[in-house]
C-alpha cells in the first residue's frame, strides 16, 4: 500500500466510525459491513474492507470507565474549579480530541477520555488561582500498554488551556522511549514535526489556525547543555506554553535545572509567575529515592524534586502501571535541598482499562483464554539458563523458541489473509540482560530465519504434498495444526500466504548499545506494515511500545513486582488478531504473573473501597505497606540466610491458601480425618448443598481457628498459617462468625456418608524445587476461580457483578469476597498431583478475609526459608541490566 493508500484507508475508517457513532445502539458485524460497503461506494474507496470493518467493530464496542480516585480529604482544594471557571478555553483539548477521532477513535471513547482528563485536571491546582505558592503531588495508575500516554497527552492539552505555561514530560530512562514519546507529543500536542530536516505540520497542527506550543527538544535532541545555552531563552519570552520531552537522566535534569536557575529564577532561586506541570512517565522507575532515610536522596530523585521546588506553583503527576514503589515512598520525608518527596499525597487516580484491553485478566486469570494464550517454557534452562554470564557461548536455541518462531511466521500469514498486511506485526524475545547474549541470539535467529525464508520461497506455491516434503514447511504446518487450525482459514491458504511474510520481515536487537532502530514510523511513511522480531532486555521492558505484538517469548528470573509486570509488553490492544497471540513463559513466571495480576486487581478495588470510606492517599500507603506482599515488593531477599524478622501485616480483603502442600501420606491422611470429624459435627451448624459441595453458615470463628490449628501444613508454611489464625482472632470482635465451604466434585470419589470430599484435579502441580517434600500448585492457587461465589444468594451475586470494574465481565473472587463480608474457610481435597502420580489425595485449605480493616495488623515472623519459598530463589536484578542508556 502506498503512503496515499494508507492515508485513504485512515480517512475512510475515521468516516465509517463517525457514521456508526450516529446510529442508535451498538451495531453488529453485518450492519458495519453494510455501512462500510455503502460508504465505499459514495467515497470511491477501493481498498480492502475486511480490516477496516474489523477495526471499526472494535472501535464501536470499546468502552472506558471513569476510574476512581483517592484524595487528601483534609487539603484545602476545590476540584470543581475546572467547572467554575467560565473563561476556560478548549482550544488545545478540542484539537487533541479531533485528532483522536481522525485516528479512528470512536467519539464515545474520546469523550470518556476527555471526562477522565477533566477529573484529573481538577485534582491539579487552578493555575490562575489566588495565592503565591502551591505544590500538588499526584499519581495516576494505569495498565501496561493500555493508553496511559493518550491519557496524559489529554491532560497536557487541558492544562495548556487552563493556563499552565511550562510543561515537562519525563519519558523514561532510554533514548528510544524518549524519542517515541517526543514523536507522539509532536503529533498530539506540538502539531509540528521536531525533526530539524522536516519541520512540517502534522496531527493537531494540520489545522491552519492551531496555536503551536513551543518545544526545545526534538526527536534527536534531549534537553542538554547545548540546548540550554542556545539563544538565552526565558520562559516568559513566549506567549504560548512550552512543552519539553526529556529523558530521566541526571545530566539532562541538571541541564534543565541550571537553565531554569540562571535565566528564569529570581535572586532567591524561585520562579513565581510560571505555573508548571511535570508529567513523570514510568514514575516507579528511577524517580524513587532508594536511599535509606538518613542518607541524601538518590540523584535522579533529588533533581526532580529540586526542579519542582524552584517553582512557586507546581504540580507533579506520576504515571505508572506498577505503583508499588510509589506507594512506599516515605510521605514525611524532607530534604533541605530537594524539599518535599514525590509521595502522591494529594491524589491517586486509578484508571479503568477499556473493555477491549488485552490485559492480565485474559492472559493469566481467565482459565479458558489463558489456556489458549500461555505456553510453558520447560527447555530453556539447558540452552540459555537463568544464571548465565555475559561471555557464555550460546551453541543453540531451545526448541521452544524455534516453535515460537514458527508460530510467528504462521500468525503473520494469517493476519495477511485477514487483510492486515499493512499493519505492524511483532515478536518479542527477552531472555537475557546481557548485550552480547542478545546479539548472539539475534545471530541464531537470523540464520534460522534465512533457512525458513529459502524453504518458503521454494515451496509456498508448490502442491501441499510436495511442499511438506521440506522439514521447515512441515514445522510451520505443525505450528498451524497445533495452534491455529480454528482460525477461519485453511493450511492451503496459509501456505500460499507464507511468502508475503518475508517481504518486510526484519530482526532487531533493541538496547541502548545497538545500532538497530526499531522504527515503525519509517514503514508507516512508506505505507507498509513492519514484521519485526525484537530481541532485547530492559529496553523492551519499559514503556517502549512493540507495535502489533503477536508472539512473546520471555525467560527471565525476576520476581520484583514492577519489573516483571513491566516486562509484560504483550498487554495492549489486539484488534482482529487477539486469537493469534501467544505468550511463552517459564512455569514460575506464569505462577507469579497470575499472583501479581490478582493482587493488582485487589489493590485497585481497595482504592475504590477506601474512596467510599473517605480515606486519603496517606492511609492507602499505610495499608499497602502492611500488605502481605510488601515483603516481596520491598526486596526483602537481601535478608541474610537464617535471619528472622518480625513485621506487621494486614490480611484485609486477602485470600490466604495452603498452596504449598505436604507429600507425606500420613500427614494427608491425618488431615482427611480432621476434615471428616469437623464435617461430621457440622462445624456446629447444618450443611446446605451448593452444587459443588456444601456450605455451613454462621460458624464461630473459634471453631474455624480450632480446625486450622488441627490441620497440618507443610513445615515451611506453618508461620503463614499461624499469621492467618492470629488475624482471624484479631477481627473476631467485628466478625464473630464466618462461613465454611466444603468444596467437592461429585464424580471424583465423593461420599457424604463417609464424609469424604470428591477430589479436584491438580495435575499441573509439581514438586517444589526448593522443598522436594512439598507439592507446589500451579499459579499458587488452591481454589478455582469463582469458588468464592458458592453459597451466596442470587442477590449477593448480582451485587458482585455490579462491583466489577468492567461491566459485562464476570466478577473476580475479590468482588464475591466483598459481598460476603465475613471470614470464609474453604476446604478442598486435591487429586492427581503431578504428571506421574496415581490416586493421590492431598487436603488443602484457603481462608478469605473481609476487607475494610485497614488499621488491623498482626505480627508475622519471616525468615530466609520462607522468602525462598515465596520468591523461588529468583535473583534477576534490573539494576544490573546492561542496556541502560549512558
Amino acid at each position: 500500500m502506498s503512503d496515499r493508500g494508507a492515508r485513504d484507508e485512515k480517512n475512510f475508517k475515521s468516516a465509517l466510525i463517525t457514521a456508526l457513532s450516529l446510529a442508535d445502539g451498538i451495531p453488529d458485524r453485518e450492519e458495519v459491513e453494510q455501512k462500510a460497503a455503502g460508504l465505499a461506494a459514495v467515497f470511491g474507496y477501493q481498498g480492502d474492507l475486511s480490516s477496516v470493518v474489523e477495526e471499526a467493530l472494535i472501535a464501536v464496542v470499546t468502552r472506558m470507565g471513569e476510574g476512581i480516585s483517592l484524595v487528601d480529604v483534609e487539603a484545602e482544594h476545590d476540584q470543581e474549579w475546572v467547572h467554575k471557571r467560565t473563561d476556560l478555553p478548549t482550544t488545545y483539548s478540542d484539537a487533541y480530541e479531533d485528532f483522536l477521532k481522525s485516528e479512528g477513535w470512536h467519539p464515545a471513547v474520546v469523550q470518556s477520555l476527555s471526562d477522565v482528563g477533566t477529573k484529573i485536571l481538577g485534582h491539579l491546582q487552578d493555575p490562575e488561582s489566588e495565592g503565591t505558592t502551591w505544590k500538588r503531588r499526584g499519581l495516576v495508575i494505569g495498565h501496561v500498554q493500555s493508553g496511559k500516554t493518550a491519557n496524559y497527552m489529554g491532560l497536557i492539552a487541558k492544562a495548556q488551556d487552563a493556563g499552565y505555561k511550562f510543561i515537562v514530560v519525563i519519558a523514561g530512562i532510554h533514548n528510544n522511549l524518549r524519542k517515541q514519546t517526543q514523536e507522539r507529543i509532536d503529533e498530539a500536542i506540538i502539531g509540528r514535526s521536531s525533526d530539524p530536516e522536516k519541520r512540517e505540520p502534522l496531527g493537531v497542527g494540520l489545522s491552519p489556525s492551531y496555536p503551536h506550543p513551543v518545544t526545545f527538544t526534538t526527536i534527536y535532541d534531549d534537553f542538554g547543555k547545548a540546548t540550554s545555552a542556545r539563544g538565552g531563552w526565558k520562559l516568559n519570552d513566549f506567549s504560548r506554553p512550552i512543552v519539553l520531552v526529556i529523558k530521566k537522566n541526571v545530566s539532562t535534569l541538571d541541564s534543565l535545572h541550571k537553565w531554569l536557575k540562571e535565566l528564569n529564577a529570581r535572586g532567591d532561586g524561585q520562579i513565581a509567575d510560571v505555573p508548571m506541570l511535570l508529567i513523570d512517565d514510568e514514575a516507579d522507575n528511577a524517580s524513587i529515592n532508594t536511599n535509606k532515610p538518613d542518607l541524601d536522596p538518590t540523584r535522579t530523585n533529588s533533581m526532580i524534586r529540586q526542579i519542582l521546588g524552584m517553582f512557586d506553583k507546581s504540580c507533579y503527576v506520576g504515571y505508572t502501571a506498577t505503583p508499588f514503589a510509589n506507594i512506599f515512598i516515605n510521605h514525611d520525608a524532607y530534604d533541605d535541598k530537594a524539599r518535599e518527596e514525590l509521595f502522591p499525597r494529594d491524589f491517586i487516580y486509578s484508571l479503568d482499562a477499556p473493555n477491549t484491553y488485552f490485559g492480565p485478566d485474559k492472559v493469566f486469570l481467565d482459565e479458558q483464554s489463558s489456556e489458549r494464550i500461555l505456553e510453558t517454557i520447560d527447555d530453556c534452562e539447558d540452552y540459555i539458563p537463568f544464571s548465565h554470564k555475559r561471555d557464555d557461548q550460546i551453541a543453540e536455541l531451545p526448541p521452544s523458541l524455534y516453535r515460537a518462531l514458527h508460530q510467528f511466521i504462521v500468525a503473520r500469514a494469517i493476519r495477511n489473509i485477514r487483510g492486515q498486511s499493512e499493519k505492524h506485526c511483532s515478536m518479542m524475545i527477552n531472555v537475557s540482560r546481557f548485550v552480547p547474549i542478545q546479539k548472539s541470539i539475534r545471530d541464531h535467529v537470523s540464520v534460522y530465519e534465512k533457512k525458513l525464508r529459502e524453504a518458503v520461497k521454494a515451496n509456498y506455491a508448490m502442491p501441499e504434498k510436495t511442499a511438506l516434503g521440506n522439514e521447515y514447511m512441515r514445522a510451520l504446518k505443525n505450528a498451524f495444526d497445533a495452534d491455529y487450525d480454528n482460525c477461519s482459514c485453511t493450511w492451503s491458504e496459509v501456505q500460499k500466504a507464507l511468502w508475503s511474510v518475508f517481504k518486510n520481515l526484519r530482526t532487531y536487537v533493541v538496547n541502548s548499545k545497538s545500532d538497530d532502530v526499531l522504527d515503525y514510523k519509517k514503514f508507516e511513511r512508506e505505507g507498509k506494515g513492519l514484521t519485526a522480531i525484537a530481541i532485547g532486555g530492559l529496553s523492551l521492558s519499559r514503556g517502549l511500545t512493540v507495535e502489533g505484538l503477536t508472539i512473546s517469548y520471555m525467560y527471565r528470573n525476576t520476581k520484583m513486582y514492577d519489573t516483571l509486570m513491566q516486562m509484560g509488553r504483550w498487554f495492549g490492544y489486539r484488534p482482529g488478531y487477539e486469537d493469534l497471540c501467544r505468550v511463552h513463559l517459564s512455569r514460575d513466571s506464569i505462577d507469579w504473573y497470575s499472583y501479581i495480576a490478582e493482587s493488582a486487581d485487589e489493590l485497585r478495588q481497595q482504592i475504590r473501597r477506601m474512596r467510599q470510606d473517605g480515606l486519603s492517599p496517606r492511609q492507602f500507603g499505610l495499608y499497602v505497606r502492611a500488605h502481605p506482599d510488601s515483603l516481596l515488593i520491598t526486596a526483602m531477599n537481601k535478608m541474610r540466610s537464617g535471619e528472622k524478622r518480625t513485621v506487621n501485616q494486614s490480611f484485609s480483603g486477602k485470600l490466604v491458601e495452603s498452596y504449598v502442600l505436604p507429600r507425606d501420606k500420613d500427614i494427608n491422611a491425618a488431615n482427611e480425618r480432621v476434615i471428616a470429624n469437623f464435617w461430621r459435627n457440622g462445624f456446629g451448624s447444618s450443611t446446605e448443598p451448593t452444587g459443588k459441595g456444601w456450605i455451613i453458615r454462621d460458624v464461630p470463628v473459634g471453631t474455624i481457628e480450632d480446625f486450622l490449628n488441627r490441620f497440618r501444613t507443610f513445615e515451611a508454611f506453618t508461620e503463614r498459617k499461624s499469621a492467618a489464625i492470629n488475624y482471624l482472632r484479631a477481627i473476631s470482635e467485628a466478625h464473630p462468625v464466618g462461613d465454611v465451604l466444603l468444596i467437592s466434585i461429585r464424580a471424583n470419589g465423593e461420599d457424604a456418608a463417609e464424609y469424604r470430599l470428591g477430589s479436584q484435579d491438580r495435575s499441573s502441580a509439581r514438586p517444589d524445587k526448593h522443598f522436594p517434600s512439598a507439592w507446589r500448585l500451579s499459579k499458587d492457587r488452591v481454589a478455582s476461580r469463582g469458588d468464592e461465589k458458592l453459597g451466596l444468594s442470587e442477590d449477593q451475586r448480582a451485587v458482585a457483578v455490579g462491583l466489577a470494574e468492567d461491566k459485562g465481565k464476570q466478577p473476580s473472587d475479590s468482588h464475591y469476597r466483598e459481598v460476603r463480608n465475613r471470614p470464609l474457610l474453604m476446604v478442598h481435597v486435591l487429586g492427581t498431583m503431578g504428571k506421574d502420580s496415581q490416586d493421590i489425595r492431598v487436603p488443602a485449605f484457603g481462608i478469605s478475609f473481609p476487607g475494610g480493616h485497614y488499621g488491623m495488623e498482626v505480627p508475622v515472623v519471616v525468615n530466609k526459608v520462607w522468602l525462598d519459598l515465596m520468591e523461588g530463589g529468583f535473583a534477576d536484578d534490573p539494576d544490573q541490566e546492561e542496556d541502560y542508556d549512558e
